[in-house]
């Protein structure tokens, strides 16, 4: 999936009163600086996990460090009193049903409940033991089997909607919290008759296993072409030695991502790269039949649920809320894009024809000759770049701008339990009323048996109800170096960017106040959950805050340069147009074949390929569809969320924070007005009030015109 290779790489590449400080100083204000003013809150660096004792954690419900037997004990606990509440609602009588005796022991079930829940599950990626993984694998089976089967109890069914019916002067949060009930029992089907639930079983067990089998295709895949060192030129030694040697000298690319990246960006012979795209671009063959299969199934799916298509069944309970309002999105968003695009795809076809002559530019040239522009415009050392962010600077920089912006307060929680002496965990408070916001901990370093990325789990929901709040507690999990040759370790730039994309979805989780655990911070629309991480990200591209969050580390007195500032922004956004495009046109197949029946899937990437791509044609003798993961599991009609994000994430970043970044005013006003709602308030809703106006595309594209 040439394109999509294209896509992943360029986007990799991709803390009140004080607030009316004087500007002078805040510019002077330097990496060093950032972490001296906050050590007295805490120091990240300073630690001695070792000499912890247990403390109690004041409002936080999660267990850690339980045994391999504590995890399989508190699991059919879990279950046990799960059923007991379930049984007890499903008792009440239709002419009885009210809030008190439906709607509250429910919510508050699941408010108890997911702590406890999450102590269960979460071992499994992190343990340091491999019977308490073990253990907890098997306990997450046996609460999702659980749940799975609470989802779908009718009589539970019947008493929701019964409630609906009668009202029972129910507030707007319940009866959002409600009618959430009922659309999750109806989207399992409990409405429908015995023949038509035995029919959605099947055909959700065929879909199951036939997204599984495309996957277990695509990763026993072991095809690999061979070549000489001659036609792999341009390609780094060091990459060279790694790769496998026939017996008549050859190197081997296997037909992997790892290896088929490099080649595609850095092989300076044009057959080469053409060989390679062709011959990934056409791996395993018999998916292309899978997906058609995979379609047909989820159609029938959507249509006995009452919906047109599987992109309606999929969009309904999103931002999007149908197919249409998708295709209308990315069609304007792909029709903007034009011009540039032009100019861009104009500019690496030039330098084809200077380096190789006039022969014709294909979409397997991209990456080579895309790179081979932003290296010579750029000039970007990202080793060099690398030595000015040490974790625990960049760390104290993210606490910092988060003080600043949202009115908060970040204090180490010494002699807290954890499960690993590199573990950390902090308590966040408001500023101003010094009451507590939340937890987060921090598992940030590399380890045996440790999940391989990074990402936030929420341990505990958050809400407020009847002026009682439930703090809620994150996670925040990483794979970084803590040390490299006896130093601190450095990050790398796309590094810096994700760590403060995941920190913002620690803040937006821990600044939720909405009225149901349901609707707590990470457990939103999926259109919606990314845009606050995706916004955090513009802080790493800004003077200001890059640097808050930057020291040479050997002198953290010096931050990164503003020249460099300066550059690393253009970098961000330069060929935007292309890579978007490539983006784009997936999104729309993705799109089209889980709208349309009987979709010719080879004839439409032919045809959508050179429409989207401003001409270009598709390297012939592929087929994206037979290794496309995206449309099989996962992210089916659902592929246009992550442009989506990035637009509303844009329009509030240029709207909002582009003139004034640490605007406390404003961010304590897009704190409570998007981040405490949750999910208890339609996301338009929240974005239009905290806009003062519709969310819109242009600051969006005039982000990319702009820079490039």
């Amino acid at each position: 999936m040439l394109a999509a290779l294209f896509v992943s790489r360029s986007r990799v590449e991709k803390m009140g009163k004080q607030q009316k400080r004087d500007r002078s100083n805040l510019i002077a204000l330097t990496g060093a600086a950032a972490l001296l003013a906050i050590a007295v809150n805490f120091a990240i660096s300073a630690i001695n996990n070792k000499h912890r004792k247990k403390k109690e954690i004041p409002g936080s419900n999660v267990r850690v460090n339980l045994t391999a037997s504590q995890i399989l004990k508190l699991a059919e606990s879990i279950i046990k009193k799960s059923k007991q509440v379930h049984d007890a609602v499903a008792s009440v009588p239709l002419d009885k049903v009210a809030y008190v005796n439906v709607i509250l022991p429910l919510a508050e079930l699941e408010a108890q409940q997911f702590p406890l829940i999450q102590s269960c599950v979460f071992p499994k990626w992190l343990s340091a033991f491999e019977d308490v993984r073990k253990a907890s694998a098997v306990a997450d089976r046996k609460i999702d089997a659980h749940i799975s089967m609470c989802r779908k109890r009718e009589d539970i069914y019947r008493v929701v909607k019964a409630l609906t019916v009668t009202g029972d002067g129910l507030s707007t949060d319940a009866k959002n919290f409600t009618h959430f009930l009922v659309r999750e029992f109806e989207r399992n089907g409990v409405n429908l008759t015995l023949s038509k639930k035995e029919e959605l079983q099947r055909l959700t067990a065929n879909i199951d296993e036939l997204s599984m089998q495309y996957i277990r295709n695509l990763d026993d895949d072991c095809s690999f072409l061979l070549f000489t060192d001659m036609e792999l030129e341009g390609l780094p030694p060091e990459f060279l030695k790694s790769l496998e040697k026939s017996k008549d000298g050859k190197r081997k690319i296997i037909l992997k991502s790892h290896q088929i990246l490099p080649v595609l960006e850095l092989c300076k012979v044009g057959s080469t790269r053409r060989a390679v795209a062709i011959s990934y671009g056409r791996r395993c063959e018999a998916n292309v039949t899978i997906l058609e299969k995979l379609i047909q199934l989820r159609h029938k799916l959507a249509r006995l649920l009452g919906f047109a298509n599987y992109a309606d069944y999929a969009t309904d309970v999103r931002m999007a809320k149908s197919s249409s309002k998708v295709f209308e999105f990315l069609e304007s968003l792909s029709a903007s894009l034009n011009d540039l695009a032009y100019r861009e795809l104009s500019m690496v076809k030039a330098l084809k024809k200077k380096e190789e002559g006039e022969c014709p530019f294909g979409m397997e040239d991209l990456p080579y000759y895309v790179k081979r522009v932003k290296d010579q415009q750029f000039r970007m050392n990202f080793g060099v770049i690398k030595q000015y962010f040490p974790i625990n600077l960049v760390l104290s920089g993210i606490f910092k701008i988060c003080q600043d912006l949202f009115g908060l307060d970040f204090k180490e929680v010494e002699g807290a339990e954890v499960w690993h002496p590199d573990v950390q965990l902090f308590s966040a408070s408001d500023l101003s009323s010094k009451g507590l916001v939340g937890y987060f901990y921090l598992d940030l370093y590399s380890r045996v048996g440790k999940y391989a990325h990074t990402c936030v789990i929420a341990l505990q929901n958050g809400l407020l109800n009847n002026g009682s709040r439930q703090i809620p507690v994150a996670l925040l999990v990483s794979q970084f170096e803590k040390k490299v040759d006896g130093h601190p370790g450095l990050l790398q730039f796309p590094e810096v960017v994700n760590l403060f994309h995941e920190f913002g979805h620690v803040i937006h989780h821990i600044c939720n106040c909405a009225s149901f655990a349901k609707f707590s911070g990470l457990r939103l629309d999926p259109d919606f959950v990314e845009i606050p991480a995706l916004l955090m990200e513009n802080w790493c591209y800004e003077n200001l805050s890059l640097r808050l969050i930057s020291g040479f580390h050997q002198d953290i007195t010096k931050p990164i340069k503003d020249e460099l500032c300066k550059s690393l922004k253009k970098w961000r956004c330069s060929f935007s147009a292309l890579k978007l495009k490539q983006e784009i046109f997936y999104c729309l197949f993705d799109q089209v074949i889980h709208s349309t029946e009987n979709v010719d899937i080879s004839g439409l990437f032919k045809h959508l390929y050179p429409k989207v791509m401003v001409g270009l044609p598709l390297l012939e003798g592929i087929n994206p569809a037979s290794c496309f993961p995206r449309t099989a599991i996962g992210y089916e009609a659902t592929c246009y969320s992550h442009i989506w994000s990035e637009v509303f994430a844009a329009d509030i970043f240029a709207l909002k924070f582009h003139d004034d970044i640490f605007n406390l005013q404003t961010g304590l006003q897009f704190r409570n007005k998007v981040l405490a709602p949750g999910g208890g308030k339609d996301p338009i809703e929240m974005l239009s009030e905290f806009l003062g106006r519709d969310p819109s595309i242009q600051a969006f594209l005039d982000s990319k015109a702009d820079t490039n």
